[in-house]
C-alpha cells in the first residue's frame, strides 16, 4: 500500500481524484498526539480546531487508543439485530451524564445522521409533519438536516430536494418562534451555541421560554449538541446552563473520541421508534462503543467539563483584552470561542497557521476556537499571542 504512494506528492493524488466538495489547506497532516498535529514534513501545530470539534481529549489519547485497538483484536462490527455489552455499556453511562428523563438512544455515525434521526423521533412520536429552526442554525448536509440548516450557501442547491416543511425564525427570538408553531409543528429545533452561524449564544430566558412554550403547545424541543455537548462549554451539556430539560439531545463529533459515532437521545415517556422505520448499519458497532465508553469514561474521570469552564472563562478574557480596531467583539462559553472581526477572516486564519495555530472560520467575518478540552495553559497564551500577532500582519 505504502507504495502506491511513492509516485507523486500526496497533495496532487488528493487533488486528481477529490469530490471536490472541500477547500482544502495546503498541509498534508501524518499524526497527533494531544493538541499538537505533525504535517508530513515533521512542522507541527497547535490545532486549535479539534478536529472540527472532535477531539475534545486532544489527539491519540491512550485510554481511546487503547480500547480501539484492544476492540479490534475482539469484534468489530455486530449490528444492533444482535445485543452487544460495549452498546449496551455506553447506554449505561449515556444515562448516567444525561438527565434521567432522557433514556432513549438510537446509535448512528455522525451528528448530521443524528439530527436526521431527530427529525423521524419529532414526527413519528407526534404524528406531526413541521418543523420549526433558527436562522443562522447549522445542523448538517444531509437533506433532512440541509432543510434545518439556514445558511442558503448549503441549503438553495438542493431545495427542490430538502423538506418544504422547515420555517426559519430569528434566533434568541421568542416571539417569532411562538408566531411560527402551529397545529402542525412537531418540533423546535436550536443549537444553545451556534457554531458555524457566528458562535452566537442563546440567551438562558430563551431556552427557558422555548421550553414552557413547546410544553404548552404540545411540541417537541430539539438540542443540537453536537459541537456543544459532552463537556465543551463548561457543562456537560450546553442546555444545562438554561436549566432545562430538551425533548430530544442530538450528540456527535468528540462522541467516540474521534471514531465516527452520532446519537439521538429522547424523553422514555414519548415512546420508542415503531420497528422498521429506522435503522443503521454500522451505528453502535462494538469499535465505536468502546471508544465512546473511554472518550465518556475519561471525560468524567478527569473532570474535563469543569475544566473546560475554566480554561475557556480565562481564554474569553484575555482574546476580550486584545485591543485591535479589527476586532468587533468576542463571544463564546467553555472552549467554543468566536472573534467577529471588522473584515475577512480568512487572511487571519492564514497568518495563524504560519505561526503554528490551525484555527476555523464561523462565516466570513468570524475566527472560531474549538481546542480540546486539555489544552494547557501555556497552549492558551500561546494562541492568544498568535491572534495578537496575525492581526497586526
Amino acid at each position: 500500500m505504502t507504495d502506491l504512494l511513492t509516485h507523486a506528492p500526496i497533495t496532487e493524488i488528493e487533488d486528481a481524484h477529490t469530490s471536490g466538495a472541500y477547500f482544502k489547506r495546503p498541509i498534508t497532516l501524518a499524526r497527533g498526539q494531544g493538541c499538537t498535529v505533525w504535517d508530513e514534513a515533521g512542522s507541527a501545530y497547535l490545532d486549535a480546531t479539534s478536529g472540527q470539534g472532535v477531539a475534545l481529549l486532544g489527539h491519540c489519547h491512550p485510554a481511546v487508543t487503547a480500547a480501539i485497538a484492544e476492540q479490534a483484536e475482539t469484534l468489530i462490527t455486530c449490528p444492533e439485530i444482535f445485543y452487544n455489552g460495549h452498546r449496551a455499556g455506553l447506554y449505561t453511562l449515556l444515562a448516567s451524564i444525561l438527565p434521567a428523563e432522557l433514556n432513549r438512544y438510537f446509535l448512528g455515525n455522525s451528528g448530521a445522521e443524528a439530527n436526521e434521526g431527530a427529525l423521524k423521533v419529532a414526527t413519528l412520536l407526534t404524528g406531526r409533519s413541521q418543523i420549526v429552526a433558527a436562522k443562522r442554525g447549522f445542523h448538517g448536509r444531509t437533506m433532512g438536516a440541509l432543510a434545518l440548516t439556514w445558511n442558503p450557501k448549503y441549503r438553495e442547491p438542493f431545495e427542490n430536494w430538502t423538506s418544504r416543511a422547515v420555517t426559519h425564525v430569528a434566533f434568541n427570538d421568542l416571539d417569532a418562534a411562538e408566531q411560527a408553531i402551529t397545529e402542525e409543528t412537531a418540533a423546535v429545533v436550536v443549537e444553545v451555541v451556534q457554531g458555524e452561524g457566528g458562535v452566537y449564544v442563546a440567551d438562558p430566558d430563551y431556552l427557558q421560554g422555548l421550553r414552557r412554550l413547546c410544553d404548552e403547545r404540545g411540541v417537541l424541543l430539539i438540542i443540537d449538541e453536537i459541537q456543544t455537548g459532552l463537556g465543551r462549554t463548561g457543562r456537560w451539556f450546553a442546555f444545562e446552563h438554561a436549566g432545562i430539560v430538551p425533548d430530544v439531545v442530538t450528540l456527535g463529533k468528540g462522541l467516540a473520541g474521534g471514531v465516527p459515532m452520532g446519537a439521538v437521545c429522547w424523553r422514555g415517556s414519548l415512546g420508542t421508534l415503531p420497528q422498521g422505520t429506522h435503522g443503521s448499519t454500522f451505528g453502535g458497532n462494538p469499535l465505536a462503543c468502546a471508544a465512546a465508553l473511554a472518550t465518556l469514561s475519561t471525560l468524567c474521570s478527569e473532570h474535563l467539563p469543569a475544566r473546560a469552564a475554566e480554561s475557556g472563562a480565562w481564554l474569553l478574557e484575555a482574546l476580550r483584552g486584545i485591543d485591535h480596531p479589527q476586532i468587533r467583539e468576542v463571544r463564546g462559553i467553555g472552549l467554543i470561542l468566536g472573534l467577529e472581526l471588522r473584515g475577512r477572516v480568512t487572511p487571519v486564519l492564514k497568518n495563524l497557521q504560519d505561526r503554528g495555530i490551525l484555527a476555523l472560520p464561523a462565516g466570513f467575518n468570524v475566527l472560531r476556537l474549538l481546542p480540546p478540552l486539555i489544552i494547557t495553559q501555556a497552549e492558551m497564551e500561546r494562541i492568544v499571542t498568535a491572534v495578537r500577532e496575525s492581526l497586526d500582519e
